[in-house]
């Protein structure tokens, strides 16, 4: 799953992500943002989430996935 939160202003992206997670998706997302989330990272790990920034220079691209994901 891809969510393309570029040209949002903050917090907008967070809560587009936090809506998402808590609306019961349990899968792999691709968040593609104008910059990187800092505040989202501590947020995803309260509620059972790993991160991790992917290499790209264009556009910030992270994976998101929940802990129990092999």
């Amino acid at each position: 799953m891809h969510l393309d939160l570029r040209g949002l202003h903050p917090p907008q992206p967070m809560i587009e992500v936090l809506r998402e997670i808590e609306g019961g998706a349990r899968v792999t997302i691709i968040l593609h943002m104008d910059r990187d989330p800092i505040p989202l990272y501590a947020e995803l790990e309260e509620r059972g989430w790993a991160a991790r920034r992917l290499p790209r220079t264009d556009v910030v691209l992270i994976e998101i996935t929940p802990e129990a994901a092999p």
